[in-house]
């Protein structure tokens, strides 16, 4: 077993850093908002998971200060969307570098579909969208109190639109049906949610 520190790696052996595709899968962050003049942004992070369950919160980490964060920060709301295997390359569309304010949704055939309880809009074809509210803006720093490039959002869930296609009888979510996509690592590995195995807590 090999030992670095992560800025001292042996690129002879690791010539890419496998800190993505360790900390794998990561569901991804598709993320739409709105800013206060009205402009639509939706990007996918992979930055992103839940955090809390009472009550249920979301984070999403911005690689510098990009359109999601500042509009995020500008009306305090944001929407989760869930990409899924039929969704993949519309999702991959919103990666890409639009102009400030050009709204994502056209350029990657998707519809928007209004919210209960925010602005942004949520992406109509996806299974299930998350209103949320931002309740923390965290600047990140490193362990000597560095100011690093990323801020993590987070914010809590206020409301919630399944399609209920996919719940089954019992009142349980089918989410392998959804076959929702993950971010793996290195520049384009993806993986999708399409099995399941179960383990029991011991007591």
């Amino acid at each position: 077993m090999i030992f670095y520190e992560p800025d001292r790696r042996d690129k002879s052996i690791l010539s890419h850093d496998p800190f993505k595709a360790l900390i794998a899968p990561r569901p991804i962050g598709w993320v739409s908002t709105i800013s206060k003049s009205g402009a639509i942004n939706l990007a996918p992070y992979s930055f992103f998971n839940a955090v809390a369950d009472t009550p249920p919160m979301l984070a999403f980490s911005s690689n510098g200060k990009k359109d999601s964060q500042t509009f995020a920060e500008e009306t305090g709301e944001f929407v989760w969307n869930m990409p899924t295997w039929d969704l993949r390359e519309n999702m991959n569309i919103t990666s890409a570098s639009f102009p400030q304010g050009d709204n994502e949704f056209p350029h990657a055939h998707l519809e928007m579909a209004p919210c209960r309880l925010v602005k942004p809009p949520r992406v109509a074809e996806s299974p299930c969208s998350l209103e949320c509210k931002v309740t923390h803006v965290v600047p990140l720093k490193d362990v000597d109190g560095n100011a690093c490039i990323n801020t993590m959002i987070i914010g809590q869930v206020i409301g919630v639109h399944l399609d209920e296609r996919y719940i089954d009888a019992n009142g349980l979510v089918e989410v392998t049906r959804m076959k929702p996509i993950a971010r793996c690592g290195y520049l384009a590995d993806y993986t999708v949610l399409d099995e399941l195995f179960q383990m029991r807590r011991p007591r």
